[in-house]
């Protein structure tokens, strides 16, 4: 397990905290927060989170122990730890797809990120103050997203930030600031439940959002569920192949990897009551999905509770920390691969890999009013930011974690796998069902998002 005498010394994490918190920050991300709280309640509320929860540990933890364990065992990047792992052979490009999938997610992350920069400063501001109703807010957003140089100045402020903390290393970079960004997040986010359950009339977004409701429980409620617990934990684009190789040799990657999961589940549910009951206090209004709940219903309704343009502020603040946490590993994923492979200093792959993924987000940032061509592209009928979403945070992603799957659980072989994955565990009667897990369910369930994605890419889904 420790590095080949003729190997460059690795830095480490300087605690299992650190590991999880960077970990748990990778995983929650922009989706924790606008994405989750619509699907529970569009999906049977409680009925959906036993269902998301039950995923989570019979999928999404067994695909990350792999990922993290991989990662440990061969300290190295992706390209680098699937060659060391099958040398001579073509497995590395799953690691290159790894590779090119985090700088690819991360240039319009970025531009979503630089979005939320600038409603803070108007929540901050009072902009929303004299607004009413969605009509408005909405007719707002589209303005904002469509003014092309506000939307690449916060793009680019959002990706100097995030190479600023990358910079600086392992442990006094990434580490320092997430164990700093990581409890403030989740003071932001009980701050706004406290203020969300105190509204009068909030029993009702609670009944909404967490009362059971089978009859809305199908087949869709299962791959949502699926969907969401994958998306949702940062798998299949390398970032925890990444963060597991700098965990110390001896480390529990199963404990870390539970860890990691409960904060995300956590973050996401935390995330519902703190939205669900403002809504319905205020307006009895379902939110819409995506951009859509934290752009334009939740600034609707922000005047109309008591310290509203707090509320507000610190809602767009905790959505800016969130994606910063994710871009962080998005970008690490990228650096460590051309320190490691090709040699090149930390700081100078930092800003190689930040400007070339702001030049990559310029369409991204363009998509949303600013350019017609970008903003309905012919054919696809879809803008640009949706084509690079659907090509990276979905296609690439699932393709990534399949290939992981297929990789530790038949080709790197038992022994390696459980050594990688289970040894120094204080549970390692557990290797033989995760491995069972890894090599059986858990293609079967990332072939069914596969299929799913290709089905709606081509008009059948």
């Amino acid at each position: 397990m420790e590095p080949h005498s003729g190997e460059r010394k690795r830095e480490t994490w300087g605690s299992r905290v650190g590991f999880v918190m960077a970990a748990a920050g990778s995983a929650i991300g922009l989706g924790n927060i606008w994405r989750f709280p619509y699907l529970v309640g569009k999906n049977g509320g409680a009925a959906f989170v036993i269902i998301y929860l039950a995923i989570v540990i019979l999928i999404g933890l067994p695909v990350m122990i792999a990922e993290v364990g991989l990662g440990r065992f061969t300290r190295r990047n992706p390209v680098g730890a699937f060659t060391k792992a099958a040398p001579n052979s073509g497995w590395r490009i799953v690691g290159v797809l790894g590779v090119i999938t985090g700088c690819g997610i991360l240039s319009y992350y970025s531009v979503v990120a630089g979005w939320a920069i600038g409603y803070t400063l108007k929540a901050a501001t009072g902009a929303f103050a004299t607004l009413t109703d969605p009509g408005q807010t909405g007719k707002l957003f589209g303005q904002f997203v469509g003014d092309a140089w506000t939307v690449l100045a916060l793009h680019a402020v959002f990706m100097a930030l995030t190479v600023t903390v990358v910079i600086g290393g392992v442990r006094r970079g990434i580490e320092r600031w997430t164990l700093i960004l990581m409890p403030a997040l989740f003071l932001m986010l009980l701050l706004l439940v406290f203020r969300s359950l105190t509204l009068e009339g909030a029993e009702k977004g609670i009944a909404f959002y967490l009362q059971p409701d089978f009859s809305k429980v199908t087949a869709t409620t299962f791959l949502a569920a699926l969907g969401q617990a994958f998306f949702s934990l940062s798998i299949g684009m390398g970032v925890m192949i990444t963060y597991g190789s700098y965990l110390p040799a001896r480390e529990d990657v199963v404990i870390s990897t539970a860890y990691v999961c409960l904060f995300d589940t956590l973050a996401a549910l935390l995330a519902g009551l703190a939205i669900f009951p403002a809504l319905f206090a205020v307006a009895e209004v379902e939110p819409t999905q995506g951009a859509g709940l934290a752009f334009v219903v939740l600034p609707a309704i922000f005047h109309r509770i008591p310290f509203g343009g707090l509320f507000g502020t610190v809602f767009f603040v905790l959505l800016t920390v969130a994606a910063l946490t994710s871009a962080i590993s998005l970008l690490e994923v990228c650096v460590a691969y051309l320190t490691d492979e090709k040699g090149w200093t930390r700081k100078g792959a930092c800003w190689l890999v930040g400007v070339v993924s702001f030049l990559l987000g310029i369409p991204a940032a363009l998509s949303n009013g600013a350019s017609t061509f970008l903003s309905n592209l012919p054919v696809l009928q879809m803008g640009f930011l949706d084509l690079m979403d659907t090509i990276f945070g979905n296609l690439a992603l699932t393709l990534g974690a399949l290939f992981l799957c297929l990789f530790v659980g038949w080709r790197w072989g038992p022994k390696e796998a459980l050594a990688g994955a289970i040894e120094g565990s204080a549970y390692p009667g557990l290797g033989q069902p995760w491995l069972f897990l890894i090599r059986y369910l858990c293609p079967v369930a990332i072939g069914t998002i596969l299929l799913q994605i290709l089905m709606n890419l081509f008009g059948q889904g």
